[in-house]
């Protein structure tokens, strides 16, 4: 007989979004006495973050980095009013998974344009390596969850990736974020990959049974 599937943990960003629920659902109820949709805020974190960029691309990191901080809490903004309003759906999970991965590559081709800009190949790299490594451990979470696998682990999903982003471009060190990102959000890919072989591996056991 197959047994239950193994209950996936609580994220880092699911406790973010329960430990601030005080602070995003007053907020939430404003949007909603102005008649903004959902949709609508998501739309305005990504254009945001393309601002966020290209202040990146000109090598204003410290106002980036004060813009990141000021758009932070509308990434989790979306998802809070349309549970408000009642119009939480899968339509609306998909554009806000869409557009944080856009947003994210704005992020990094901005860094790119800047180390382009500065003839600086280093930089260049880690700014690709750093963009590949946070699109792939989304891409390998949405893979799993549509096989039904768990992939709930990870060193650096998103919100930690933020959390290391805003600091270091508000205190000007873009090279050091990018050396983390490129470094752990790799490492998480790989985590999450293993992850989800274990799953696999668990379930074909139980359905031999």
């Amino acid at each position: 007989m197959t047994q239950p599937t193994e209950p996936q943990k609580m994220t880092f960003a699911d406790k973010m979004r329960v430990w601030f629920r005080w602070y995003l659902n007053p907020i939430a109820g404003f949007f909603n006495r102005l008649g903004i949709r959902p949709n609508t805020v998501t739309l305005i974190g990504l254009t945001g973050t393309i601002g966020c960029a290209v202040l990146i691309a000109f090598g204003k990191m410290t106002w980036a980095g004060i813009l990141l901080l000021i758009m932070g809490p509308v990434d989790a903004m979306d998802g809070a009013l349309a549970r408000l309003r009642n119009e939480a759906s899968d339509w609306g999970a998909f554009v806000d998974a869409v557009t944080d991965r856009y947003s994210e590559l704005f992020l990094f081709l901005g860094f790119m344009i800047y180390y382009l800009l500065q003839a600086n190949v280093t930089g260049v790299i880690l700014s690709y390596l750093a963009a590949a490594g946070s699109v792939l451990v989304s891409y390998i979470k949405a893979r799993a969850d549509a096989s039904k696998l768990n992939a709930n682990v990870g060193l650096l999903t998103r919100v930690e990736r933020y959390i290391v982003l805003i600091p270091g471009l508000v205190f000007n060190l873009p090279l050091y974020v990018l050396i983390i990102i490129a470094v752990l959000a790799n490492f998480t890919a790989l985590q999450r990959i293993m992850r989800v072989r274990r799953d696999a591996y668990r379930q074909l056991s139980q359905s031999q049974e």
